[in-house]
């Protein structure tokens, strides 16, 4: 049923483009926001275990409907709500339509709008030389397509609906962490302590798909390069879970991508071409897996 109730909602969510602002779940944030107060409270605890439990009473309702509903009229609901749960833990932005945006910027040649799209698929300060900010937008795509996309449809098809909604909501701590702790009135050790508290819990969640989603860079992309770039030393230490997450997926896609300057291209075209090529690399691997997920539904697995 899990496996069925994916494939509709991967096609659902092809179409239902219009409705992608629904799922900020802006409205969450009081929710998380008085867990962090709660959190506050226990300062001599450590930050990772009120979180756990905030995150464990966000996913809990949905927990009590799955078990309230059971196979109530053949698992119809079970299904309708399944794909609805899917919608709402993909994304929540969607990366292609982020890389067109930014792809059109850059072929204005618009520095405000170049900065504001590069930005928000790097979540961080965007490099003034055009090359380097070329080389660091396709690495984003790349990571941005795990966290996003191929983990949420790992925890879906381990664990049913529970598994996506679980890992979507330390991602939704994990940004409004970050958030809180960038603004100049949070109080900066306990706003530092939450934000490295739900940094680590969402990258133990993606630590598994991120090394599957980087081995399938290898397979939808240039294999020979990626798998050497796998097997590279990282120089990762002393890095976080999260940030040897990034990286490795990172390195994997670009050097699955193999992409080198052509003679007499500019930058802009450059930019355009790497962002356009690490988004056809995302969509080849989302067809490998919606391939395989096909093929367990056919073979009769059941999830």
């Amino acid at each position: 049923m899990n496996l069925i109730a994916l494939l509709i909602g991967l096609f659902v969510e092809r179409l239902a483009t219009q409705l992608f602002h629904l799922r900020q779940l802006r409205w969450l944030d009081r929710v998380i926001d008085a867990g962090f107060r709660q959190a506050d409270r226990f300062r001599s605890w450590p930050a990772l275990i009120p979180l756990t439990v905030l995150a464990i009473l966000l996913v809990l309702p949905l927990a009590v409907v799955i078990v309230a509903l059971g196979d109530t009229l053949y698992g119809f609901p079970y299904l309708i709500l399944a794909v609805v749960v899917l919608f709402f833990s993909l994304g929540p932005k969607d990366i292609g339509e982020q890389v067109h945006e930014y792809c059109k910027a850059v072929s204005a040649d618009d520095p405000e709008r170049i900065h504001k799209t590069a930005r928000s698929l790097l979540e961080k300060d965007v490099p003034d030389d055009p090359r380097e900010r070329s080389r660091q937008v396709e690495a984003a795509v790349c990571v941005q397509a795990n966290n996003r996309l191929f983990a949420v449809i790992f925890w879906f098809v381990l664990l049913g609906p529970l598994g996506a909604w679980a890992y979507r909501v330390t991602d939704l701590i994990r940004r409004r962490a970050v958030f809180i702790a960038s603004r100049d009135d949070a109080t900066e050790a306990v706003a530092a302590d939450v934000a490295e508290a739900a940094g680590n819990l969402h990258a133990w969640l993606a630590w598994i798909p991120a090394r599957l989603t980087a081995f399938g860079y290898a397979l939808a992309g240039s294999f020979d390069g990626a798998i050497s770039a796998l097997r590279s030393n990282d120089r990762s230490k002393g890095a976080t879970t999260g940030e040897r997450n990034e990286m490795l997926l990172a390195r994997a896609g670009l050097a699955a991508l193999a992409l080198s300057d052509e003679e007499g291209e500019s930058a802009s075209e450059r930019g355009v071409r790497g962002a356009m090529a690490a988004n056809g690399l995302v969509l080849r691997l989302l067809g490998i897996w919606a391939l395989a997920i096909a093929l367990m539904t056919l073979s009769g697995l059941s999830l």
